[in-house]
Order: C-alpha cells, then sequence, then structure tokens
C-alpha cells in the first residue's frame, strides 16, 4: 500500500466539558493536522494521487474551522463537543467525501492540539 501525508495548520477556539477543569474554560489552540491518504495502485504518472489536489481538498476544510468557535459549528454541536478526537474525525470525514480518484481513501487524520500532544483517527 502507498500513503500520501500532507500537513496543515490552523488556529480555533473550543470548549469541552467533563474533561478537567482547567479545559473547561473556553481556550484556543495552533492545531497542527497530518492528513494521510492511501491506497493500492499508482496510476499512469506513477504517484498514488496529486498532492495538490490532497492539499486543495484539505485546505477547503480547514477554512470552515479556521478562526472559529468550534462549539458553535453544526458538526460540533451533532457530536457534543469539539475534542481533538472529533475534530480528527470531522476533517477525514470531509475529505473522503472530496476524494475522486479511484482506489484512493482516508487512512488516518492527526490533530495536534500542541506539540506534544494530538489525537489520531485511523479508518479500518
Amino acid at each position: 500500500m502507498f500513503e500520501l501525508k500532507i500537513l496543515t495548520r490552523f488556529a480555533a477556539a473550543h470548549q469541552l466539558r467533563m474533561v478537567g477543569q482547567k479545559c473547561e474554560n473556553l481556550h484556543g489552540h495552533n492545531w497542527k493536522v497530518e492528513v494521510c491518504v492511501g491506497g493500492e495502485h499508482l496510476n499512469e504518472a506513477g504517484v498514488l494521487m496529486d498532492f495538490g489536489d490532497v492539499k486543495r481538498h484539505v485546505a477547503d476544510i480547514i477554512r470552515e474551522i479556521d478562526h472559529k468557535f468550534l462549539n458553535e459549528l453544526e458538526f460540533f454541536q451533532r457530536v457534543e463537543q469539539p475534542s481533538s478526537e472529533r475534530i480528527a474525525v470531522h476533517i477525514a470525514q470531509e475529505l473522503q467525501k472530496r476524494l475522486d480518484t479511484p482506489g484512493v481513501r482516508v487512512t488516518r487524520v492527526s490533530a495536534w492540539e500542541s506539540d506534544d500532544a494530538c489525537a489520531t483517527y485511523i479508518l479500518p
């Protein structure tokens, strides 16, 4: 299997309930996001897919959450709170909807809320 990884960043605020007193206060992060897509076969150009296409799709998703109060966004209201885990799931699901390259799928998304803490959603 081949896997491509791109990195991006965004800044946003959130408020978490029942995870600890400090995180229950409104606060923000400068998230780093790692997105991986994978597939078994290379195309006629010898690549899984164009990095530019992955970056463009991810940039569109990030634009929707960058510099926002995540708790107010529709997706995070449906899943109760915008944890790093749920941010990773959201990005993975939205990217999968946008991928139009046959045989390529999202394999994992990591949302780093600090330099030493991240949550990774690994797709089966």
